[in-house]
């Protein structure tokens, strides 16, 4: 008898860990939406600035013409027309204030007697030399690259012509001799606006206190720098104190609590809190309120021939402060009727009259200043 083979087919075990049947996967987890406290912005603007006033300048020296109208010039032989006034004039490597006021330096005179209100900005487009718009550009790389990559060339590019403005209008309330040229002013409007930033902008800083402090440092430092003769400090502050006003209403951004309820899961918009706290709207409209006040309160003053130094005997002292290392410059008070000038020293309250001819200029009657006071 034959017997038929007979196929057992062994089912595993549940134990059996080859043929343990895996899980099944889990959902993915709903995307998570994702928000940055702010945008950066590619930097040009102020790159740009930059080329424009070194432009100008290679402008300004090849308007001034040193060997055409000077046997003292500094490079002649290599420079050309493009060599320096001597640093008798200039010290700072550069041009004659003659060309400097041509092409639009700030003078007290030209914007009052002739009304040329534009001065007050193109003279920040001008320097007064190699060392000038050297020290100015670095500062301007240094500060203003980083604000524009955080808040955009829009309000930064406002912010330095606004700033260096302001600046000449306050050089030009109290600086009444001497012309004034440089970004100084717009310089100093940035640092203004960046610590009225951490102000404004307090709840999204981590370490508040350190960041006040290294930039409270930095200002003090450069105003400091202020007090040595033949730097117009009044600019500095000017631009400073516009600076200031204007980073609460350029450089606001929203709050620490409207940010991480943007990055929360379920965020919808219905259920957002406001974008900006109070204290940030406060701010914003007391600074535009004082902006506008002390534009139009400043040019109506200044129209008006109005000088600072009479209502501010010791505003001088801002700008330059003597001591046994250094003397400051000679300050008068000078009022012109055709080619009459009557100039008082503010140091003795000595005055006189002079009668001037077709050739004088800013560096001539800043010379009889001098010669009055002592």
């Amino acid at each position: 008898m034959l017997s038929t083979p007979v196929e057992i087919e062994v089912q595993p075990r549940q134990t059996d860990p080859q043929r343990r049947i895996p899980p099944p996967p889990s959902p993915p987890p709903p995307p998570r939406r994702s928000f940055r406290l702010y945008k950066k912005c590619f930097p040009w603007i102020v790159p740009s600035i930059v080329v424009v006033n070194s432009v100008l300048f290679v402008v300004s020296m090849y308007i001034n013409n040193c060997p055409h109208n000077s046997n003292r010039c500094i490079g002649k032989p290599v420079l050309g027309r493009f060599a320096f006034q001597s640093t008798h004039e200039n010290p700072l490597l550069g041009p004659s204030a003659a060309t400097l006021l041509e092409m639009g330096a700030l003078h007290t005179r030209e914007v009052v007697e002739k009304h040329q209100v534009w001065r007050l900005a193109s003279c920040m487009w001008l320097h007064a030399g190699v060392f000038h718009i050297v020290a100015n550009m670095v500062s301007l790389l240094f500060v203003g690259l980083r604000l524009e990559e955080e808040f955009g060339f829009v309000r930064i590019g406002l912010l330095y012509v606004i700033a260096g403005i302001g600046g000449s209008l306050s050089s030009c309330l109290f600086v009444r001799v001497t012309i004034s040229v440089g970004a100084s002013g717009a310089l100093f409007g940035l640092l203004g606006a960046m610590l009225s930033e951490l102000f404004v902008n307090w709840t999204i800083y981590e370490n508040k206190f350190e960041a006040i402090l290294t930039l409270v440092v930095i200002i003090i430092i450069n105003l400091a720098v202020g007090i040595l003769p033949h730097v117009d400090n009044f600019a500095h502050l000017g631009g400073f104190i516009t600076g200031f006003l204007l980073g609460f209403v350029l450089l606001i951004r929203p709050h620490f609590g409207y940010v991480k309820q943007r990055t929360a899961p379920g965020y919808s918009a219905n259920s957002c809190k406001s974008k900006y706290k109070l204290y940030q709207y406060t701010m914003l409209v007391v600074s535009l309120i004082l902006l506008i006040v002390g534009f139009i309160v400043g040019l109506n003053l200044l129209l008006r021939g109005v000088d600072g130094n009479h209502y501010c005997s010791w505003c001088h002292y801002l700008s330059c402060v003597p001591t046994p290392f250094w003397t400051c410059e000679a300050r008068c008070l000078v009022s012109q009727l055709e080619n009459q000038l009557n100039m008082t020293c503010i140091k003795n309250q000595r005055h006189k009259f002079y009668l001037l001819g077709n050739g004088n200029n800013t560096a001539q009657i800043q010379k009889l200043c001098v010669d009055l006071c002592n």
